[in-house]
């Protein structure tokens, strides 16, 4: 595995409950601030092997950028379930929710 491979799932392991992170926020802390879209990816193709609580990651204005609309509808559901309020967009208070370790 990868090095930036291995800090994503690692930093997306961390989010704690009820609280969220975006894409490029990861990418960052990740050691490649552009690389937001290789979060989305690896979020995609390793969160079930690794268990990562995918939900809790959203695009930089706050929302589930999900387009399957069952997988956006579960992400809407576990983000709600867990306190994180969502508006009927889908988007979330980033200052309020996000989470800065």
């Amino acid at each position: 595995m990868q090095p930036f491979t291995e800090e994503v799932i690692n930093i997306i392991r961390s989010i704690p409950r009820g609280r969220i992170m975006t894409y490029g926020q990861i990418a960052n802390m990740a050691g490649s601030p552009r690389a937001a879209r290789q979060v989305a990816r690896i979020l995609h193709s390793m969160s079930k092997k690794h268990g990562l609580p995918w939900h809790r990651v959203v695009n930089s204005s706050g929302q589930a950028a999900i387009k399957n609309e069952e997988t956006y509808e579960e992400q809407i559901f576990l983000l709600n379930k867990e306190g994180v309020i969502t508006d009927n967009t889908g988007r979330t208070d980033l200052a309020r929710y996000q989470w800065r370790p």
